[in-house]
């Protein structure tokens, strides 16, 4: 990445804004301001957060703000109640609250002096989605968002449910949250009141996990904050980007589908980061790309972004499936509008002798997969820069159902969604169906193109789950995720079908197989293209946090079997390092690990634990969140565990268990 260090606008960075919400709340906002706003009023970059601006997001703030200040744009970047060095105590995600707040400081931002009346609100995750709920509440003042690796819903498309099924990440989430919120503020902010405020958000703490377990259905919790229930609210500009390698790839395409207010798309092949920090390459310039946005809709100014493609995406080529990769060959396509009506369906059916062909014949197939069958899937939004991606399919291949069609003749390239349709039975009233789409590649090795789940009782609605009606023939369709890939002559494609997905899904309460007689893929087939069809800016930035390692990262990902008990054991661990702010001088770090057990022949073996350590503060005056977690199932009921430990200078200040117990709803 090319680092700029001279700027149109010369800028000064205010450490803690005090920002005074309705209720006499105080929220803290670092803001990098042009010094010649007062003068010459300019519009504003809004980013709002959980995540601790004082040392949690700093590395990539520090190469996006400053750089979008320098060009003419007042910068906020709030701590959201309850978390950093702002007050109040924060309940959920995306609560009222949060959303309301946000609204709050935008109305404020546009009355300043400073301001020319016009916000921005930008996100990547957590801010991505609360950048677009707040557009959906349409404050005047909000002109244009761009939303990255965000969702337009909450529960079929987040890391809670998929297909109606329970995401492991749904529990790794929490955990992850409960440490993340259980850091105190800055004393060098907020003085001798730090440890009243560390004390009272640590009393306050709930264990998120327990109220999203309790919502198993997609009732009014999920659809609020989900933007999909009435696209027509947003009135804002919406730039979304995502990567192929990331959890949230679908909301691209929901979003230029159905909004009515002005919208583009752009896919590349990144992991969960921005795009001009992210991997695999190639990275983009997206700072500059934001900025032509900011300009067009927050200053007037004719960058000609309105007249993009709908739908930029990078089509990557085949390679070799490992944890890994540094980079991605392919070529960036681009639709000027979407859905293209170029693309069009390639219809291949399941048919006898494991087949995937043009013509459908009749056939049974049973599958009734181990329940280790997932090890080989991968995070679901991979961040690290290590082994978090998907690995050669072939062991998870071998615990499903595969049909397999002939060597390709001419290269495809797929661009969307794929529709699977099964005709099935199952055996138990309850069950879960994943379908892999693979590419089989000369070497031998079965490479991940995309998937899809769905939880069988959830056939017919998210809403209103029903049983499956054992041993009858039902029929279920559903939406693989999109993706934009070329299959190469010589090539085959595998359709895979298994009854569980481990530690992606968590199991259902009985093995439940299932007996396929009929089934069709639809695969959107675009036509052939060798040249790029649209190009980016080389990736730029402000120059980098300047830090002194204390300790340096590590990652490390591992499937084990354990030969005399048959558990299946994969271990994740990942030491974020430490390091101290050569500016301020804080101090930063921590770790995590996670074990997720399984007995392959048993769904109420499964197992999952998790402990996550947070440090901070300064010499002679540190604090350590200690978070462990567990949870295991039988078939009626999830057993949670919890424990939250806080340190002073390594003596013990805080302590809480959690425990619960719910029942488990057609999941």
């Amino acid at each position: 990445m090319k680092i700029t260090t001279s700027f149109p606008h010369s800028v000064t960075e205010h450490a803690d804004m005090p920002i005074i919400m309705s209720d006499g709340c105080r929220l803290s906002a670092r803001v990098w301001m042009p010094d010649d706003a007062d003068k010459n009023p300019m519009p504003v970059i809004f980013e709002h957060l959980p995540y601790r601006k004082r040392d949690g997001t700093i590395a990539r703030d520090e190469t996006v703000h400053p750089w979008f200040a320098g060009h003419g744009y007042v910068c906020i970047r709030t701590d959201m109640r309850g978390n950093g060095d702002s007050d109040g105590l924060m309940e959920d995600e995306y609560t009222a609250q949060e959303l309301q707040d946000a609204v709050e400081v935008i109305e404020w931002a546009a009355k300043q002096p400073w301001c020319n009346g016009n916000v921005g609100m930008m996100g990547i995750s957590w801010g991505g989605f609360n950048g677009l709920q707040v557009a959906a509440l349409a404050p005047e003042p909000l002109k244009a968002v761009i939303t990255l690796c965000s969702t337009v819903d909450r529960y079929a498309d987040d890391i809670h449910y998929k297909g109606g099924c329970l995401l492991g990440e749904n529990f790794g989430w929490s955990a992850n949250m409960l440490a993340y919120s259980s850091r105190p503020p800055d004393m060098a902010l907020v003085g001798n009141r730090w440890h009243e405020m560390w004390m009272h958000r640590l009393e306050n703490q709930k264990l998120d996990l327990s109220t999203w377990l309790r919502h198993q259905r997609r009732d009014e919790y999920w659809k609020h904050g989900s933007v999909c229930e009435d696209y027509s609210s947003i009135k804002a500009a919406v730039l979304s980007i995502g990567g192929w390698h990331d959890g949230y790839r679908n909301t691209i395409s929901h979003l230029v589908e159905n909004l009515s207010s002005p919208v583009k798309g752009i896919v590349g092949p990144w992991i969960h980061k921005y795009p001009h920090i992210a991997g695999p390459k190639p990275a983009i310039g997206f700072l500059q790309e934001a900025k032509r946005w900011w300009d067009h809709w927050l200053k007037g100014q004719d960058t000609g972004v309105d007249k993009d493609p709908d739908y930029r995406a990078y089509l990557m080529d085949s390679v070799a499936p490992k944890r890994w990769h540094e980079e991605r060959p392919g070529r960036w396509i681009a639709e000027q509008n979407w859905p293209s009506k170029k693309i069009n369906n390639k219809t291949l059916h399941l048919a006898q002798g494991a087949a995937l062909a043009n013509d459908p014949s009749e056939f049974i197939v049973q599958v009734s997969s181990p329940h280790d069958c997932g090890a080989a899937a991968g995070e679901y939004f991979p961040s690290a820069f290590s082994d978090e991606l998907p690995d050669n399919q072939s062991r998870d291949d071998a615990g499903s159902a595969c049909f397999d069609s002939d060597e390709i003749d001419n290269p495809i390239d797929i661009v969307g969604a794929p529709t699977i349709r099964l005709r099935l039975s199952c055996v138990k009233p309850q069950g879960q169906v994943t379908v892999r789409l693979c590419d089989l590649r000369p070497d031998g090795t079965s490479a991940l193109i995309t998937l899809g789940h769905l939880n069988l009782s959830h056939r017919e609605s998210h809403e209103h789950p029903s049983a499956v009606p054992v041993d009858e023939i039902i029929d279920i369709a559903f939406n693989l995720d999109q993706i934009a890939y070329r299959i190469p002559k010589g090539h085959r494609l595998r359709v895979a079908v298994s009854t569980t997905y481990w530690p992606m899904l968590w199991p259902s309460p009985e093995t439940a197989g299932i007996m396929i007689e009929a089934g069709s893929i639809g695969l959107p087939e675009r036509p052939l293209t060798d040249v790029e069809e649209v190009a980016f800016e080389e990736p730029i930035g402000a120059p980098a946090w300047q830090t002194k390692e204390l300790r340096a990262e590590t990652y490390s990902h591992d499937n084990t079997r354990n030969d005399e008990t048959g558990i299946v054991t994969t271990s994740v661990f990942n030491d974020f390092g430490e390091v101290q702010d050569l500016e301020h001088g804080l101090i930063s770090g921590g770790w995590m690990k996670e074990i997720w057990s399984i007995d392959p022949d048993d769904p109420t073996s499964a197992f999952v634990k998790t402990e996550w350590e947070k440090v901070g503060g300064r010499e002679g005056q540190m604090w350590r969140t200690r978070v462990s977690a567990g949870m295991h199932a039988d078939k009626d009921d999830f057993f949670l565990t919890a424990r939250l430990e806080a340190y002073e200078n390594d003596v013990l200040k805080f302590e809480r268990d959690y425990t619960d117990k719910i029942s488990r709803d057609m999941m």
